[in-house]
């Protein structure tokens, strides 16, 4: 019924007469008036409209209801979907990490054929001394020094055992070596001579004593051997001070942590002259390789959370350069490059090396190794996708090895030239196959992430192609971090921020001497006397302690008596 028709039959409803008492149903049926006649007539078409007015509302909300049910559906879907994409990801994650974990500790995986053979198809050689060919003997110790031993008969093998008549001694011996070691404590006893003048000139004092040797901390019982074997002993060696002190209380030196301690905070100025030249010295060189890792600083510092700080290493072909800063922020290369506008860094893909391309101008060369290691992870994550991403990891073999090829002829301008060309267009395929695989609509979502990421930074991927220069990738900075790493690994990085600083400092010595191939005992030895003969202070002139500026007789008798023997054997 509609409204209008509703309101009128209300209102003749109202007006008109009150009916007589209601009979019962069968007498009504006979004497039902006219009134109610339209009564019920008024009555039938009302509930006829209200009925269907609630099939059309029960027709529209059953509608409403399923387009809301397929709109659930719908959204189940998707987070069905995401939460499927997501379990993906994360079931390749802990196979990744499994196998970080339980597995071989080497990117070469070799669980096919394809990875047993070299790039050219070949099987590949099998590591270590090869059957049949000629080895290099053993080595050479002919610097160390000969400290004889004779060993004669007794008085009783000395004679005849049958007739008892004396052995005629012979000319010469039998020599035989064997290389040993002996490590000693023992007390330097310093007597200094005294004189008393026999004249009456008054000139002298009336004991004239020999002056007592310099050393580095005022009345200190500790000698320089001691603090040289310490410092090479944690920072070189990695090992934690406590165990230090044990080896050697079993040579009978009974020495406590904070005495080593206190010596360390004494070393720490003395180097900082010495980090200082360094790190001007790397300013000069074309380019550096870049890279950060981890490292503790239990102490707590306003404003930061956590013990979480970063030790940043800045190598280049003369010097190394560590730096220790509480973030990962842009600011640190910033702060080292600072007034620097050219040069190229090798690094790997972390936005805080970019900022140095947008901000200070110079071109970044990116690391194939961090490439490679996208699709041998892609590989061990996603088993279905192993057969494409070890094609990959091919790929990049041989691309480095037609670089190799190509610096082997540089003195060869014609095979430089065809190898170069062969170079190019094994990266225009590599081009061809990543655009062709990133327009492929079934492609899964992991190999479209890794070829994204490939494409966004291929201008940096091939800078060594017109810098020969520029290795592919920036293994020379992780391998100088490994040191540290496994120091890190041993004493959990630093109990105060001056050792920390102090950790980076000497990091930023022992790394430059190995580059130089200098040997650091002897280095830090004669530095440290030459401190202790200056009042305990840096020497003004460290030229003769730079690498770059020491003569070469010097330089020569500092190296590493490996790096002696290897260019003697090479003349």
């Amino acid at each position: 019924m509609t409204a209008p028709l509703a309101a009128t039959c209300e209102e003749e409803w109202a007006t008109a007469p009150e009916s007589p008492p209601r009979a019962p149903f069968a007498q009504r049926l006979v004497t039902l008036t006219q009134q109610e006649h339209v009564q019920l007539k008024w009555d039938a078409a009302y509930w006829r409209t209200r009925h269907q007015g609630a099939i059309k509302r029960l027709a529209q909300r059953e509608h409403e209801f399923q387009t809301e049910q397929a709109r659930r559906d719908q959204r189940a879907a998707e987070t069905e979907a995401i939460l499927k994409a997501r379990m993906e990801t994360l079931e390749a994650r802990i196979r990744d990490l499994c196998q970080r974990l339980f597995g071989a500790k080497s990117e070469k995986t070799g669980h096919s054929e394809r990875q047993q053979k070299d790039h050219s198809g070949q099987p590949a050689r099998p590591r270590g001394q090869q059957p049949g060919r000629p080895g290099h003997g053993r080595s050479r110790l002919d610097h160390l020094p000969v400290v004889p031993e004779i060993i004669d008969l007794t008085e009783t093998e000395k004679r005849c055992p049958s007739c008892f008549l004396p052995l005629i001694p012979f000319v010469g011996t039998q020599d035989c070596e064997v290389v040993e070691i002996e490590v000693q404590a023992y007390r330097r006893r310093i007597q200094r001579k005294r004189y008393r003048p026999a004249c009456h000139c008054e000139v002298l004092p009336g004991i004239v004593t020999a002056v007592a040797p310099s050393c580095l901390i005022p009345k200190g019982k500790i000698g320089l051997s001691v603090w040289v074997e310490a410092l090479l002993d944690k920072f070189l060696s990695g090992r934690p001070t406590h165990r230090l002190l044990q080896a050697w209380a079993h040579h009978g030196l009974n020495l406590s942590q904070g005495t080593l301690i206190g010596g360390f905070q004494t070393w720490a100025p003395l180097l900082l002259p010495v980090v200082s030249a360094i790190t001007d010295q790397q300013r000069h060189d074309p380019h550096w390789h870049a890279d950060e890792t981890g490292w503790r600083v239990f102490e707590p510092l306003e404003g930061k959370a956590g013990h979480r700080w970063y030790l940043w290493v800045f190598q280049s072909a003369s010097a190394v350069v560590m730096t220790l800063d509480p973030h990962r922020a842009a600011t640190v290369p910033e702060a080292h490059f600072q007034g620097l506008t050219t040069g190229i860094v090798i690094c790997d893909r972390y936005s805080a090396y970019k900022k140095l391309a947008r901000t200070m101008g110079f071109l970044l060369a990116f690391c194939w190794a961090h490439v490679r290691r996208d699709f041998l992870t892609l590989a061990r994550g996603y088993p279905e996708q192993e057969a494409w991403a070890m094609a990959w990891v091919a790929r990049i073999g041989t691309l480095y090895t037609l670089n190799n090829q190509r610096l082997a002829a540089t003195e060869d301008s014609v095979a430089f030239g065809k190898r170069e060309i062969t170079l190019h267009t094994h990266l225009q395929r590599m081009v061809d196959d990543r655009d062709a695989a990133l327009q492929d609509p079934l492609a899964h979502p992991a190999v479209v992430k890794v070829l994204t990421s490939l494409r966004r930074h291929w201008s940096g991927l091939v800078v060594f192609v017109d810098h020969p220069e520029i290795p592919l990738d920036n293994n020379i900075a992780e391998r100088a971090l490994r040191g540290p790493v496994v120091g890190r690994k041993n004493y959990y990085g630093s109990g105060s921020r001056w050792a920390g600083e102090f950790a980076a400092s000497m990091f930023t010595v022992l790394m430059t001497l190995q580059l130089w191939q200098i040997n650091p005992r002897r280095w830090f030895t004669e530095y440290g006397q030459a401190c202790a003969e200056n009042g305990r202070s840096a020497p003004t002139d460290l030229s003769s302690f730079l690498p770059w500026t020491m003569t070469p007789e010097r330089y020569a008798a500092w190296r590493e008596p490996a790096a002696q023997q290897a260019t003697h054997d090479t003349s």
